[in-house]
Order: C-alpha cells, then sequence, then structure tokens
C-alpha cells in the first residue's frame, strides 16, 4: 500500500493519491484566512473508519446471502481542546441499515466489525473508545 502527496498551491492544500489514481484533497480547516478546500486529516481518519467497517458489515451480510438495501454511517469524533497532539479520546457511530433481515444479524455484524475485522477500528481504539449502535429499518437495534 503506498500513497503520494502533493502541495498544490502557497497555502495548505494537498492532493494524496493513490497508485489507483484515486485522489484526495487535504486542507487546514483550521486556518485564519482563506476558504477550506479539502477534508481536514482528522476528518479523513474518521471517514477511513466508516469505510473500513461499512465493507466488513457488507461483507459479513454478505456471508449470510444478505444484501442491505442501504447502508449509512455518523462518525463523530471527540478531541480535548488544549493538547498537542489532540487525539480521538471518544468516538461514537450510528450504523442505519435497511433491509429485510434481523436486528440481531444487523447488530452482529456491527459488532463484529469494531471488535474483530476493521484494522482502523481496531488501530483507532488503542487511543479512543468507539461506541456504535445500530438502527435498523429506522429502529434502535
Amino acid at each position: 500500500m503506498k500513497v503520494a502527496l502533493e502541495r498544490i498551491n502557497n497555502d495548505y492544500l494537498f492532493e494524496v493519491s493513490n497508485d489507483n489514481g484515486h485522489r484526495v484533497f487535504l486542507d487546514n480547516k483550521t486556518k485564519e484566512t482563506g476558504s477550506v478546500k479539502g477534508i481536514s486529516p482528522m476528518e479523513l481518519l474518521l471517514m477511513g473508519l466508516a469505510g473500513c467497517s461499512s465493507i466488513d458489515v457488507v461483507a459479513i451480510l454478505n456471508k449470510q446471502k444478505i444484501n442491505p438495501t442501504s447502508l449509512k454511517m455518523e462518525v463523530v469524533g471527540f478531541r480535548p481542546e488544549g493538547i498537542v497532539p489532540r487525539l480521538f479520546k471518544e468516538i461514537e457511530v450510528h450504523v442505519f441499515l435497511e433491509g429485510d433481515f434481523s436486528a440481531e444479524k444487523a447488530k452482529r455484524a456491527v459488532a463484529l466489525s469494531f471488535e474483530k475485522y476493521c484494522s482502523v477500528s481496531k488501530t483507532l481504539e488503542h487511543t479512543a473508545t468507539i461506541t456504535h449502535k445500530v438502527f435498523l429499518n429506522g429502529k434502535e437495534a
């Protein structure tokens, strides 16, 4: 796995790409002048958590011949003020699934992702408490 970063202006805007040519723009969202034109690195970390877990959940459910009709996540990270580095101390994840399967299967798939399979979650758990709630068809599972 390899990524490349290039600064693309005289401010804090960077472009990061992978070997497949997919690109993400990074910026400093705490800068005092100018507009923010990219994702902050810490936001990207939360996006990575959501993406990693979503891939796991779909794979786990697919092995049971379940294909959710919808999967969405909301991830909120909490970082203390006045401390450097400002690591995430708490991360809350809400997983919203739709489909014709049981709440138990939904909860089990999400739990397996966060507790066993998601590499991003397993990396972050050393510095942050990660909690998750699962909602199936609009109801908390």
